[in-house]
C-alpha cells in the first residue's frame, strides 16, 4: 500500500526530502525507535547492571567488557555478520556474506515492509549486541579481557549468525515453521548456553570472590534493570516491523508476563528464606522478560501471565535449589546465573509458545505463505487439530535442541582457539586486585584523577583540661 505524497504545504513551510511511495513514516520511525530502545538495554542498561552488580573491585571491567562488545559487534556485524544471516542461502544453515554497506541495498525496500533494509540492519545488530553482552554476564570476574577482545568476533560470526539464519532467515528451522517472536531461542537460549560453556572453559573466579560477590551498587543495579526492562518495549515491539496491532498486543503481554513473574519470585523467596530480595527481583524481572520473548505477539493476555507465573517460579528452582545440589553445576562457574535466567527461561518460553500459540495471531504475525505455523499444542486440542499441534510442540523442541548443541560445540571450539593466542583466565595476581590490575584504573575514585583517599587522620578525642584546673 503506498502513501500519498503531499503536493501542497502551508505558506512558508519547504517540502521535505522525497521518499519513496512504498514507506510507511510511521512504520519506519516506530522502527528505528525500537531499534534505538534494545541499544539502550546494553548502553547504558546492561553497562551500569554489570558494573553495579559485581564486586567493587570488578565494576570497571564488567562494565568495559559490555561496551567493547557494543561496538565490536557493530563493526563486524554490518561488515558480513547480518547478510551472513539474513542475505541469500549458501547452505541450510547459513547465508552468504555479500557487502551489505551499498546505498542501493540500505536504502531499499525490506521484503514487503514499508522501510528500508537500513532499519532492519540497525534493529537487528541490537539484537545481537545484547546477545555477546548477556553471555558476558556468565564471565564477569576472571576472563581476560584481551581474551574477549577476540571471542567477541569469533562468536558472532560463527554461533550467533547460524542460529538467526536457522530460524529466521529461512534456514531449515524456520522452514519447518518454528515459532521464535522475538529471540527466545535466537538470543536467550544461545546467550545462556554459550556463556555456560565458556565459564567452563575460563575456569572459577578466585575461591573467595565465587562464594562472596555482593553488588556495590544496588541502586544503579537497579536502574540498569529498568533501562532493560523499559527497553524490552523495542525488543518485542519491533518483531512485527510496523506499528500494528500485533505490535500492541506483544508489548501488553511483555510487561504483564515480567511483572507477574518478579511478584511469583518474590513470592518464592518469601515462602523459602522468609525474606525479599532485591537481586531476586531483578532476577525474576529478567526470566519473565525472557520466557515472554518467544511469544509475545503470538499468545492471548491470560497465556502471557500463565508464563509470568512459570518463569517466576521454574528458573527460580533451577537457580536456588536445584543449582546448590547437582555437581554439574558447581563445576561451573556462572557469575550472574545466565544459564537460569536465558537458557532455562528461554527454552521455557519456547515450549510454551508451541502449547499456546493462537492461530489467529500465527495469521497475522507470519501471514499466510507456504510455510505453516501451529497451532500451538492447547488449540490444536481445542480445534481438533490434535497432530498439528503436536507437531508444532516437536519442532519448538527440535530448535531448542539444535540451538544448545551448535552454541555448546562451536563456544567450546572457539575457546579453545582463543587459548592457544592468549590466556582465556586472567593470572592470580590480577585477579585478587581486579579492575586497577587490569586497566589502570577503579570504579569509585573519591578524590583527584583516580588517586586513592588517604587513611584518616586520627584525632583524640579526649577532652583536654586547661593547667589552672588540674588538680595537683
Amino acid at each position: 500500500m503506498a502513501l500519498e505524497k503531499v503536493t501542497a504545504l502551508p505558506s512558508g513551510l519547504k517540502p521535505g526530502p522525497p521518499y519513496p511511495d512504498w514507506l510507511n513514516r510511521a512504520d519506519n520511525a516506530w522502527e528505528l525507535t525500537a531499534a534505538a530502545m534494545v541499544g539502550l538495554q546494553s548502553v547504558p542498561g546492561l553497562v551500569i547492571l554489570y558494573g553495579s552488580m559485581v564486586k567493587k573491585k570488578w565494576a570497571v571491567n564488567s562494565a568495559f567488557m559490555a561496551l567493547y562488545a557494543f561496538a565490536s559487534v557493530l563493526i563486524c556485524w554490518v561488515l558480513w555478520g547480518h547478510r551472513m544471516s539474513f542475505g541469500t542461502d549458501m547452505t541450510a544453515i547459513l547465508a552468504k556474506p555479500n557487502e551489505a554497506m551499498s546505498q542501493k541495498y540500505l536504502l531499499g525496500q525490506y521484503k514487503e515492509y514499508f522501510l528500508p533494509n537500513a532499519d532492519y540492519v540497525l534493529y537487528q545488530f541490537a539484537f545481537a549486541a545484547i546477545t555477546v553482552i548477556l553471555l558476558a554476564g556468565s564471565l564477569l570476574g576472571r576472563m581476560n579481557f584481551y581474551a574477549w577482545m577476540l571471542f567477541v568476533p569469533l562468536w558472532l560470526t560463527l554461533s550467533y549468525t547460524v542460529g538467526v539464519h536457522t530460524i529466521w532467515g529461512s534456514g531449515f528451522l524456520e522452514t519447518r515453521g518454528i515459532i521464535d517472536f522475538s529471540g527466545g531461542y535466537v538470543i536467550h537460549l544461545s546467550s545462556g548456553v554459550a556463556g555456560f560453556t565458556a565459564a567452563y572453559w575460563v575456569g572459577p573466579r578466585l575461591s573467595h570472590d565465587r562464594q562472596h560477590f555482593p553488588p556495590n551498587n544496588k541502586i544503579h543495579m537497579l536502574g540498569g534493570a529498568g533501562f532493560l526492562w523499559m527497553g524490552w518495549s523495542g525488543f518485542n515491539g519491533g518483531s512485527p516491523i510496523s506499528a500494528g496491532l500485533i505490535t500492541s498486543l506483544a508489548l501488553l503481554n511483555t510487561h504483564l508476563c515480567t511483572a507477574t513473574s518478579v511478584l511469583v519470585w518474590l513470592s518464592m523467596d518469601l515462602i523459602y528464606y522468609k525474606k525479599s530480595s532485591v537481586i531476586g527481583a531483578v532476577q525474576g524481572m529478567i526470566t519473565g522478560l525472557v520466557c515472554i520473548t518467544p511469544a509475545a505477539g503470538i499468545v492471548d493476555t491470560w497465556a502471557a501471565m500463565l508464563m509470568g507465573v512459570m518463569s517466576g517460579s521454574i528458573p527460580w528452582y533451577t537457580m536456588m535449589i536445584l543449582h546448590k545440589k547437582l555437581a554439574f553445576f558447581q563445576k561451573v562457574d556462572d557469575t550472574l546465573g545466565v544459564f537460569h535466567t536465558h537458557a532455562v527461561a528461554g527454552i521455557l518460553g519456547g515450549l510454551l509458545s508451541g502449547i499456546f500459540a493462537k492461530p489467529n495471531l500465527l495469521r497475522d504475525f507470519y501471514g499466510s505463505g507456504t510455510i505453516s505455523y501451529g497451532p500451538g499444542f492447547l488449540y490444536g486440542l481445542i480445534e481438533g487439530k490434535k497432530l498439528e499441534g503436536f507437531y508444532q510442540l516437536l519442532y519448538q523442541l527440535a530448535g531448542a535442541a539444535f540451538i544448545t548443541v551448535w552454541n555448546a560445540v562451536v563456544t567450546s571450539l572457539i575457546c579453545i582457539l582463543v587459548s592457544r593466542v592468549v590466556a582465556l583466565r586472567m593470572d592470580e595476581e590480577d585477579l585478587e586486585v581486579g579492575d586497577d590490575a587490569v586497566h589502570g584504573e577503579e570504579a569509585y575514585a573519591l578524590w583527584g584523577d583516580g588517586e586513592r583517599h588517604p587513611p584518616p587522620l586520627r584525632f583524640n578525642m579526649t577532652p583536654r583540661i586547661p593547667s589552672f584546673c588540674r588538680r595537683h
